[in-house]
C-alpha cells in the first residue's frame, strides 16, 4: 500500500496545536508524526513526503539553493553561460521566480555531482538503482526495467501528480493517475544551450549514477506517454530534482 502524507491543513493543525500546547502530554507524539511528514531545507523550504514500497521520497520537487554546507548553488539564468558550465548551478522555468512554488528549481546535474551536497542531512539524490526500485514496486517488470526507453504500461500514471497542470493526452487519461502519491509535475526543463521547454507536458528528474562521464541516468514522463522512459542525458541540462531518505 502506498503511505501518503496528510494534507497540507492537516499538517497545519498539528503545528497549530504544538503552539498553543507545547507541554501538552501529546506534544511529543504530535511532533514526532509532523517530523515523519514533513522535513527542511537549509533555506527553509518545507517538503511533503511520501512511502512508496520500502523508499520514503520527497513529494515535491527541491527548491534549494545552497549546499549542505551553507555554499549558495549559483543561479545562472544567461543562455550561454549555462550551455558553457562545468559546475553546478540552478535555475527557475523560464527565469520566472513564480514557477518556483509549483514546480520547484531545475538543477544541472553538476550541482548534483557535487561534494558539498545538494540534499539535506539524511536524504540523497536518488541512484538508477533506486528509481528501478521504485518503477519495479509500481510494476514495471524486472526483464524491462533496465532498458533504454519507454518502460511499463500505467507506471507514468501512478508517478505523477495534479492533473489540472498536465497537457491533456495519454498520461492523464487514465484512473491510475496519481495513485503513488509522488505527485511528479509538468516542469519542463533548460537544454544544453540554455533553451527552456516542455513546462505542462514533461517532467525530467536526475539520478545520482553516472552513464558517461559526461551523461547521467535520468527518468521522464511525458502527457503523451504512460510510462517511464530511462535515457543518458547531458549533464549540462537543467532538470528537477526529488531526494530520497537514506537508508
Amino acid at each position: 500500500m502506498f503511505e501518503k502524507t496528510q494534507e497540507t491543513n492537516t499538517i497545519e493543525a498539528y503545528e497549530a496545536f504544538l503552539q498553543k500546547y507545547p507541554d501538552s502530554e501529546f506534544s511529543t507524539k504530535v511532533k514526532s508524526i509532523l517530523d515523519s511528514w514533513v522535513i527542511k531545507d537549509i533555506d527553509g523550504n518545507v517538503y511533503r513526503t511520501v512511502k512508496i514500497g520500502d523508499q520514503w521520497w520527497l513529494a515535491e520537487n527541491l527548491k534549494v539553493t545552497r549546499y549542505r554546507n551553507g555554499k549558495a548553488i549559483p543561479y545562472v539564468k544567461d543562455d550561454i553561460e549555462w550551455g558553457n558550465l562545468s559546475t553546478g548551478a540552478y535555475c527557475s522555468y523560464d527565469n520566472d521566480s513564480s514557477n518556483v512554488a509549483t514546480y520547484g528549481h531545475l538543477y544541472n546535474c553538476y550541482a548534483v555531482d557535487d561534494s558539498r551536497n545538494i540534499a539535506l542531512a539524511g536524504w540523497h539524490v536518488p541512484t538508477d538503482e533506486e528509481w528501478k526500485e521504485l518503477e519495479m514496486y509500481l510494476g514495471i517488470s524486472q526483464s524491462e526495467v533496465e532498458d533504454t526507453s519507454w518502460r511499463g504500461t500505467n507506471e507514468g500514471r501512478k508517478l505523477a501528480g495534479n492533473r489540472s497542470l498536465w497537457d491533456s493526452g495519454d498520461l492523464e487519461n487514465n484512473e491510475a493517475f496519481g495513485k503513488s502519491g509522488f505527485s511528479a509535475l509538468p516542469g519542463g526543463c533548460r537544454d544544453y544551450d540554455g533553451g527552456f521547454g516542455s513546462l505542462g507536458g514533461a517532467a525530467s528528474f536526475w539520478s545520482s549514477t553516472q552513464f558517461s562521464s559526461n551523461y547521467a541516468w535520468t527518468r521522464d514522463l511525458n502527457y503523451r506517454d504512460s510510462g517511464v522512459l530511462r535515457y543518458g542525458s547531458s549533464k549540462h541540462y537543467g532538470f528537477s530534482v526529488r531526494l530520497i531518505r537514506d537508508y
